[in-house]
């Protein structure tokens, strides 16, 4: 049961008693996700699926920083530099994973401590079991970088309660424990301290038998108390009337949104309101999935923002992208659009729909 590759130690595995036990392993690197791991991931998945020996699954990140910070960002950049389909091919098989995992027939359980971020919520809030404690910071902060929510972030967001799944995509927000349980991302909240006794208790028990001895409630979110300015104002038909909008408000965080929305990439938040918006017309998770792969390739082909993006973030580190083009204005309905063109016969997202356990 291992994908044979030079950096298998990326991925852990093995039993705990009844329990099959997924450990991403690069705690230097906030245990981001590359193609290698995902495949080991979804290698054992197969092998318990089956294994009358493994009665659930649980996911977890080495290191006390977190579950996962996303996918290893430097191989998106240097790709789209390059030309080459390296992208292509880890979000192909990463997004099936996604799906896998949301209709995953045994109990998946994703312990969401400290960092879990863009592909780090792809392997965990699709999941039947999702515990964040008061070290979880969840995001999809990708309009940061020139790119637009995915790994099934639009199908999430997109139906989280009111307006709140739209004000966390553009913004790029992380949320802390009671947020993430507000917007359906996670399931329970469990003290940090605590999670050593629940890996163990699992071992042994089920996790619904198990789970209660553990739970609590956690202390009081941030979006709660945002509502009415968050539902008032993301309800807003483009972007630029979102931003108004917010400025508009007398409070001092619908302020602070609007200039964290200003500073993200322009063409990245308009294709982000668009495609989580086109996510809810959409029947199911595959479906999502499936746009979301045509909205990535498109990136990588044709957004100057994503190189950027990640040049300023992580490459030079300056912090300083320069978009283009630099301003919502600039960006037309047109630009928009051919983010959601077909890739040609042969490359779009082919996932089998059914069995979803959630949506």
């Amino acid at each position: 049961m291992r994908v044979k590759t030079e950096d298998e130690n990326t991925v852990l595995l093995h039993t705990e008693g009844r329990t099959g036990v997924v450990t991403l392993n690069r705690p230097k690197a906030l245990n981001a996700l590359t193609h290698p791991m995902v495949l080991r991931i979804d290698e054992a998945l197969t092998a318990w699926e089956t294994d009358p020996a493994v009665h659930q699954v649980l996911i977890r990140g080495a290191g006390e920083r977190g579950l996962c910070a996303g996918g290893d960002i430097r191989v998106f950049h240097d790709d789209a530099k390059a030309g080459t389909t390296a992208s292509a091919d880890f979000w192909r098989d990463e997004y099936r994973l996604n799906a896998r995992i949301a209709r995953y027939p045994k109990p998946y359980v994703a312990l969401m401590d400290g960092i879990v971020m863009g592909g780090g919520v792809g392997l965990s809030a699709h999941g039947g079991v999702r515990v964040v404690t008061e070290r979880s910071r969840v995001a999809m902060p990708e309009t940061g970088i020139g790119f637009v929510p995915d790994v099934g972030g639009t199908w999430l967001l997109g139906r989280a309660p009111g307006r709140l799944g739209t004000h966390l995509a553009l913004t790029g927000a992380a949320v802390g424990a009671a947020d993430a349980l507000l917007c359906g991302l996670a399931d329970h909240f469990v003290p940090a301290d605590r999670l050593p006794e629940l890996t163990a208790a699992l071992a042994t028990a089920p996790v619904h038998e198990v789970l209660p001895r553990y739970a609590a409630t956690p202390p009081p979110g941030e979006l709660a108390g945002g509502r009415p300015w968050i539902d008032r104002c993301y309800a807003a038909e483009t972007v630029e009337e979102i931003v108004d909008m917010l400025l508009g408000e007398d409070e001092p965080a619908a302020k602070e949104a609007a200039e964290t929305i200003l500073a993200k990439s322009p063409t990245a938040l308009k294709v982000t309101l668009a495609a989580l918006r086109r996510s809810r017309r959409l029947g199911s998770l595959e479906q999502v999935l499936a746009q979301e792969f045509r909205v990535s390739c498109n990136a990588l082909r044709s957004l100057p923002d994503l190189v950027e993006g990640i040049r300023a973030q992580v490459v030079d580190k300056d912090r300083r992208p320069r978009w283009s083009p630099p301003a919502l204005a600039d960006v037309s309905d047109a630009d928009v659009e051919r983010f959601f063109a077909p890739l040609g016969e042969g490359n779009e997202l082919r996932l089998a729909e059914g069995g979803l356990s959630r949506g």
